[in-house]
């Protein structure tokens, strides 16, 4: 397979030279950990304290990252980004932390908006929810740890199901595939299941309601071959979006704190095996969908690969890549110039409420070894370019 990820005049032939010197200068921040520490504390304690940052934060990391603070804010960078590149963007609602009945609702009210967008406009494939932003953590957890639920919470769990079951069937009438997120290993049981049960009833004639895996678990591929015999016993399509994974440090303490095994793989070639094998299974199998959310190089060209040597065209619907907008577009760009299906995440939400996302992903960016380097190796090369480089 030859290499297409090197060419940064595609990767970034929609920044200007100023926002290409942005990117720069924010990736050399992210670089910095103990800088990235301070930044995010002193973040969570002005939100806190009600301080006037918003418009910092709007101008730096939330433009970079995200497409608005609401759905339509979004439509400029999505009408820009498929009519100049034919890349396509998943409208994220990206509010994490909520606990309300009334928030969990109006999540809905949201996702259904989305549905009903991406229905009408070519640029917008999926649609996409969180499972906590339907339910509360501590539910999912308590079903999850097979603990005995009171009445109240056999109520509140069945207006998460409720939940499911209208954007699932919004979702299927409009024939618009529904990506449901991965979180943490000890509530993902009780998301797994009721995915599941989407699956059963939505996923008929084909991939509609789409379950996500996290490969840094080694228990993932197992739990992988087990759906698909579920899915052949019971006649149902299998929809999964791939990822490695988003909270790597905090499965890995929380293990430690309490004494059990940790959920995570033991080192990075293990979880980039684990990811690797679950491309070589899915594609050696009949009835599978892959959104493969990835910013691994070596990834993307191994789904590459299998389908070339399948004989599937880049164009078939049944696979799909996907990164997060504001990273990788040197992958992003130049497979779908290649004529590959690729989709940015695009988060959106008030710039506040998507503060925790952002600081997690910060975060995460600066805790996986070479992807901010790599982010800054490309910008360096293309301000060379360019010939802007200082």
């Amino acid at each position: 397979m030859s290499k297409i990820f090197d060419n940064t005049k595609e990767a970034f032939s929609l920044k200007t030279d100023a926002e290409l010197n942005k990117a720069f200068y924010l990736f050399e921040m992210i670089k910095r950990e103990s800088l990235m520490k301070i930044g995010a504390s002193l973040t969570k304690m002005a939100l806190k304290a009600n301080l006037p940052i918003e418009g910092i934060i709007r101008a730096t990391v939330f433009d970079h990252f995200c497409g608005g603070i609401s759905e339509e804010d979004c439509v400029p960078k999505v009408k820009n980004m498929h009519e100049k590149t034919r890349v396509h963007s998943i409208l994220d609602y990206s509010v994490e932390g909520k606990e309300t009945e009334e928030q969990f609702d109006n999540a809905v009210v949201i996702t259904l908006k989305t549905i009903r967008m991406a229905k009408d406009n070519v640029s917008m494939p999926f649609a996409v929810f969180k499972p906590t932003g339907f339910g509360r953590f501590a539910l999912y957890q308590k079903i999850t740890e097979k603990k005995e639920l009171t009445e109240q919470e056999k109520s509140e769990w069945d207006k998460v199901i409720g939940r499911y079951h209208t954007v699932c069937k919004e979702a299927s009438n409009s024939n618009i595939p529904l990506l449901i997120d991965a979180e943490e290993s000890w509530m993902q049981c009780a998301a797994d299941e009721l995915v599941e049960e989407m699956m059963i009833i939505y996923n008929k004639e084909k991939a509609i309601v789409y379950s996500t895996l996290q490969m840094y678990r080694w228990d993932r591929l197992d739990y992988l071959k087990k759906l698909h015999n579920k899915a052949k016993d019971k006649g149902f399509y299998i929809g999964m979006k791939l990822v490695r994974g988003a909270y790597m440090e905090k499965e890995r303490e929380r293990a430690k704190k309490n004494g059990y095994k940790s959920p995570i793989c033991k080192d990075k070639q293990a979880t980039d095996d684990n990811f690797n094998s679950s491309i070589e299974y899915m594609t050696s199998n009949e009835n599978m969908s892959i959104f493969l959310g990835t910013h691994n190089e070596e990834s993307t060209y191994l789904l590459m690969d299998k389908l070339s040597k399948n004989n599937i065209m880049p164009s078939d619907t049944t696979y799909w890549f996907g990164q997060l907008y504001g990273m990788s577009d040197n992958i992003s760009f130049n497979l779908s110039k290649a004529g590959f299906n690729v989709a940015k995440y695009l988060p959106f939400g008030p710039v506040r409420d998507v503060m925790p996302y952002l600081i997690r992903r910060a975060e995460e960016n600066t805790s996986v070894a070479g992807q901010t380097t790599r982010e800054l190796d490309l910008i360096k090369k293309e301000r060379k370019r360019r010939k802007i480089e200082e």
